[in-house]
């Protein structure tokens, strides 16, 4: 519906050269008697063209030239806006286009030939993924499957550093506690990681090499035990809600390359760092930012931003037309210091697009809830989907903004009923899996010959809420929000249960009922596909 108004008014700047001078904007009316479509672009030229908007918008309507069979009238209202009214009959054919493109429509070969990265998660192998990565993988993988919907060729990268001082912390605690089952007396440090996973690597340490190690120090055998085990475990974590990563880039390897001596020349001959205080500092405040950054300590320890702009050119140099960080909201003062360094060296910060998440609460009974078994301050992500499984981890996750704070209710997330968004959907697509079984049985088949029998205002209802979903599917991953596939999809399972509610199918007149066959298909194909962009099962049966 909307690519027809957007084709009709392109056609139209011939005539009425002035459309060309403003940003079309279609919208759906809130209030369902003011037709399908709607465009404020009169009210917009108004003191451009020094006219009244009803004038301006009775000129455009007078100038389009629309096929009658698609539109059936075109209405000013209020102080200007004009609204579209198309015809019961247009509004059918989405049914036979859905039919022609099946698991596929939606898809969208807007962004074909250009290739994307989204870089997420990216925790460093310290310990189990927590609910608070949760988000960041379940957003970021759906971000990944949006950009994949609209043309992009993706790859999923996690970047991560096995270097420093909290690796060092961390061979330190897992030898601590292999000396601990040996035996020993040890002091363990209140800053070590605490979790029982660290004395379930020591334990197999122990288990498989007894006092072998005795005598090692924490950057050998137990940093690599430590690294190898966690990593597993995150890739057996991620694995189970459906994501896996194309790539895995250590920070070290830009020291390996000579990514970051090369930087810092970079920085030095373009006499945009400096010296001082024994430390080099970047020359931010000269490149838009507040104030000058250190990028590397007095110590030679270079801060997080040096690799960090150095990894981003990396993917500029690996041809990425488009490149998503996904952080959590401890990033947000920190990226724009990357940001200005990639544009003071001439790469083209635009590409690089920052998506910020706010932090997770699981609660229980109205309070929050601390369930980790692995004595840690802190719930992993594992713990959260044996409590209540993939699919729901996965929708929970991508149904709100990132932008605000998730309260993750469990009694919700458990509950088998309308009032959980997730059973809501799979439901809805059980029941019609339940309707074709009983009307294959009555000898009924859907048919595509008889579509202008849907007539009914909830039939008309879902068939316009079936066009849009090409149109959310690409302004969704335009602007990386997942969110708003979960809401068209509660919005199309509600329209569906009120149809099947109003409209019988076995007993009604056999054109109507097979008619009625093929718009369930319909519906059921746009939430299956849906639930397949958030990663969400669609079973037939419950």
């Amino acid at each position: 519906m909307k690519n027809y108004l957007i084709d009709l008014f392109k056609k139209t700047e011939a005539k009425l050269p002035y459309l060309k001078e403003v940003d079309l904007v279609f919208t759906v009316p809130s209030q369902k008697g003011h037709g399908d479509y709607a465009t404020n672009a009169a009210m917009i030229l108004a003191k451009k063209l020094k006219q009244k908007p009803q004038e301006i918008a009775k000129e455009i309507i007078n100038s389009l030239d629309f096929d009658k069979n698609v539109i059936e009238k075109v209405e000013i209202a209020g102080p200007g806006f004009i609204n579209f009214y198309f015809t019961q009959s247009f509004n059918t054919q989405i049914v036979k286009e859905i039919f022609q493109h099946k698991e596929d429509f939606g898809k969208s070969k807007k962004y074909s030939g250009k290739k994307a990265m989204v870089e997420f998660v990216s925790a460093n192998p310290t310990g189990p993924l927590t609910v608070g990565h949760g988000r960041n993988a379940v957003v970021g993988d759906t971000v990944a499957n949006m950009l994949e919907w609209v043309g992009y060729t993706v790859d999923r990268e996690y970047y991560f550093n096995n270097a420093g001082r909290q690796m060092r912390v961390l061979g330190d605690s897992v030898r601590l506690r292999y000396l601990e089952l040996l035996g020993q007396k040890i002091e363990f440090p209140d800053d070590y990681y605490q979790g029982e996973y660290i004395k379930e690597i020591a334990a197999k340490l122990k288990n498989e090499n007894g006092e072998k190690y005795i005598n090692e120090n924490a950057e050998g055998i137990f940093k690599q035990a430590a690294e190898k085990e966690i990593f597993g475990d995150i890739i057996k974590t991620l694995g189970r809600i459906q994501i896996r990563m194309k790539n895995f880039y250590n920070e070290h390897v830009l020291y390996e390359e000579g990514k970051i001596s090369s930087l810092l020349a970079d920085f030095k001959k373009k006499n945009l760092s400096y010296e001082s205080e024994g430390a080099v500092w970047l020359k931010l405040s000269e490149l838009g930012n507040e104030n000058d950054k250190v990028i590397v300590k007095s110590t030679g320890e270079p801060t997080y931003r040096l690799p960090d702009i150095a990894y981003h050119i990396t993917k500029y140099e690996r041809g990425y037309d488009l490149m998503i960080d996904l952080f959590g909201s401890d990033h947000n003062a920190t990226y724009p210091d990357v940001l200005a360094g990639l544009r003071a060296l001439g790469y083209d910060s635009d590409k690089v697009k920052v998506l910020i998440h706010q932090f997770v609460t699981i609660m229980e009974k109205g309070e929050v809830v601390k369930m980790s078994t692995r004595k840690a301050n802190y719930i992993t992500l594992d713990e959260l989907i044996d409590e209540v499984g993939s699919d729901v981890v996965r929708y929970f996750f991508n149904m709100r903004s990132i932008t605000s704070h998730l309260n993750f209710d469990l009694d919700l997330a458990k509950k088998q009923s309308d009032e959980n968004p997730v059973f809501y959907l799979q439901y809805a697509h059980a029941r019609i899996s339940s309707i074709l079984r009983m009307t294959a049985e009555e000898g009924l088949n859907s048919s595509l010959d008889n579509l202008n029998f849907l007539s009914t205002k909830e039939e008309q209802n879902l068939l316009k809420k079936l066009f849009e979903f090409p149109e959310d599917v690409l302004y969704s991953a335009e602007n990386y929000e997942t969110h708003r596939i979960t809401i068209y999809l509660e919005e199309l399972a509600a329209l569906f249960h009120r149809f099947y509610t109003e409209c019988r199918i076995i007993g009604s007149e056999r054109n109507l009922a097979e008619a009625r066959i093929a718009l369930c298909i319909a519906v059921q194909t746009v939430l299956r596909n849906g639930l397949s962009i958030l990663g969400v099962g669609a079973p037939d049966k419950m």
